[in-house]
């Protein structure tokens, strides 16, 4: 079983950043593909970015692009969100979900597992 915890959302104002962290247990972190996705109220659970385990490639939604960066620590299993400019439309719960996938894709549904969420608040 997959465990996945995320920690570092909070309240930041627009143009701020964050880090957001997610740690796995339970798995080859090596031979992991990791997403993070968010869900704001009242929406659908989009994608925010990915990382694949074969070659590392990255993968980012149009709406993050150039303000965001996801990376992992293979050493530590963990993977990493850095949201910098931050906008208040980018407020919303940050899920880190977990694929046995060799290439990331954007789908929710390729994932298998997911995290409990960390909140990031973005005012303006």
């Amino acid at each position: 079983q997959v465990q996945l915890v995320e920690s570092g959302g909070g309240l930041v104002q627009a143009g701020g950043s964050l880090r957001l962290s997610c740690a796995a247990s339970g798995c080859t972190f090596s031979t992991s593909t990791m997403g993070w996705f968010r869900q704001a109220p009242g929406k659908e659970r989009e994608f925010v970015a990915a990382i694949s385990w074969l070659g590392g490639s990255t993968f980012y939604a149009d709406s993050v692009k150039g303000r965001f960066s996801i990376s992992r620590d293979n050493a530590k299993s963990t993977v990493y969100l850095q949201m910098n400019s931050l906008k208040p439309e980018d407020t919303a719960a940050y899920y880190c979900a977990w694929s046995s996938r060799p290439i990331a894709t954007r789908d929710g549904s390729d994932y298998d597992y997911w995290g409990q969420g960390t909140q990031v608040t973005v005012s303006s």
